[in-house]
């Protein structure tokens, strides 16, 4: 019998990859998305797709949303967390989701976490593992909203007959999730630059902007690649619990210049430790600002239990993705 799946945040950078892969899914049947921006499926060529705007703070919205799925994929989150509204949607938010799903006893529920839930510490292992327990970053409120949501989902889902995926994504870029210049700071400069400047910029390479790197690898995975790992949970593939979800592959800061063709200019790691301190002191600091704690230590995740249990391969590499990332963001730029 064909799945009917509920996707909340389903216009969002791993949302809207998603549907398209359930679409091409012989084992679903109907998908069920909501989001709180408008959305037309039959522009993107969806048909086993119904859309309903709503919000996960409302139980009459989300309940609504579940009734009669067998699988709940929850990926509506606020990305820059540390606001009222961030607070309420990752947390009570995602607390909303979790009882619905056990209440209209779907089979599985499905959760796009982070590799920030593992918290950006010096002293990780490296590769991590899905045995290296949550130890989100004090400073980092994204961080802190993952750990705090999977430990949600543990509480909520605990004796209950309802299996529990858990996906953590590094970095998602790709064409349609051009994430990468919001979740690294200094990119940001990027979308505040007038036109006549980024074309100067790109005409007269002595003015290019230059970017500080740490030389700290990174992790990224495409929105198709990770769409894909989530639809292998959806389908049941492996044993409930959780996956990492990179591609294969890092990068520096100093790649993210080239792809941009900018400048890059090496700092020691003092640098960026003092910046992180100093950041963490100040009040009010815009919360995009403490990404910079990402950069402190190598966060590098392995990826063979994704690919061993859920049969996941990821077809873009850290540097295609990159370069797709990079490309699409330019383009938005332009127009």
């Amino acid at each position: 019998m064909a799945l009917t799946v509920a996707v909340t945040g389903a216009t969002g950078d791993l949302g809207r990859p998603l549907l398209r892969a359930l679409e091409r899914a012989r084992e679903v049947g109907r998908v069920e998305a909501m989001a709180r921006r408008p959305y037309d499926p039959a522009a993107d060529g969806l048909r086993k797709v119904r859309f309903r705007r709503g919000d996960v703070t409302s139980p009459e919205d989300v309940a609504a949303l579940v009734a009669g799925a067998d699988v709940v994929v929850h990926l509506a989150f606020v990305i820059m967390a540390g606001s009222q509204d961030s607070e309420a949607v990752n947390l009570e938010g995602s607390r909303t989701v979790f009882r619905a799903a056990v209440e209209a006893q779907a089979k599985r529920l499905v959760y796009a976490s982070s590799v920030a839930a593992y918290g950006f510490h010096e002293d990780n292992p490296s590769p991590l593992t899905e045995d290296v327990p949550v130890r989100p970053s004090d400073r980092h409120p994204y961080s802190r909203h993952k750990a705090a949501v999977e430990a949600a989902l543990a509480e909520i889902t605990a004796g209950q007959s309802i299996d529990a995926y858990v996906l953590r994504p590094c970095i998602v870029g790709g064409p349609d999730a051009p994430m990468l210049v919001q979740e690294l700071p200094y990119i940001r400069l990027a979308g505040h630059l007038p036109r006549a400047v980024r074309a100067l910029f790109d005409s007269v390479p002595v003015l290019k902007p230059v970017l500080p790197d740490p030389g700290i690898p990174f992790q990224l995975v495409h929105h198709d690649d990770a769409a894909t790992a989530l639809r292998a949970a959806v389908l049941g593939r492996g044993a409930p619990g959780a996956y990492n979800v990179a591609g294969p592959g890092t990068v520096t800061v100093g790649d993210l210049a080239d792809a941009l063709r900018w400048y890059s200019v090496p700092v020691p790691e003092l640098a960026v430790d003092a910046t992180a301190e100093i950041l963490a002191r100040l009040p009010f600091v815009p919360d995009e600002a403490r990404w910079i704690e990402a950069l402190r230590a190598p966060v590098i995740m392995s990826t063979a239990k994704a690919r061993r249990e859920l049969r996941w391969r990821p077809r873009h590499n850290a540097r295609t993705t990159l370069q797709e990332t990079v490309e699409a963001a330019r383009a938005d730029l332009e127009r």
